[in-house]
């Protein structure tokens, strides 16, 4: 399915996804206690932002999805 907003959280979720190689990388070499929160911190808000980009996207499909079903049967 083509659709320009699909693509825009696609491309988000791969965003995010990159932020968070960076940050596994960047906490392997963290050596303070503080600096490994404080990015622990970071990596849990990305990941709820992706889980809710997922959720969106599935919202998105499905509505897509019916969409095209009731132009089908017109």
């Amino acid at each position: 399915m083509d659709d320009p907003y699909l693509d825009e959280l696609k491309n988000d979720f791969k965003n995010y996804s990159d932020q968070l190689k960076k940050l596994k990388k960047k906490l392997l070499k963290a050596n303070s206690t503080e600096l490994q929160t404080k990015i622990i911190k970071q990596i849990d808000s990305i990941a709820n932002k992706m889980e809710n980009n997922q959720k969106q996207s599935v919202k998105v499909t499905k509505s897509r999805l019916k969409e095209k079903k009731k132009k089908s049967k017109k």
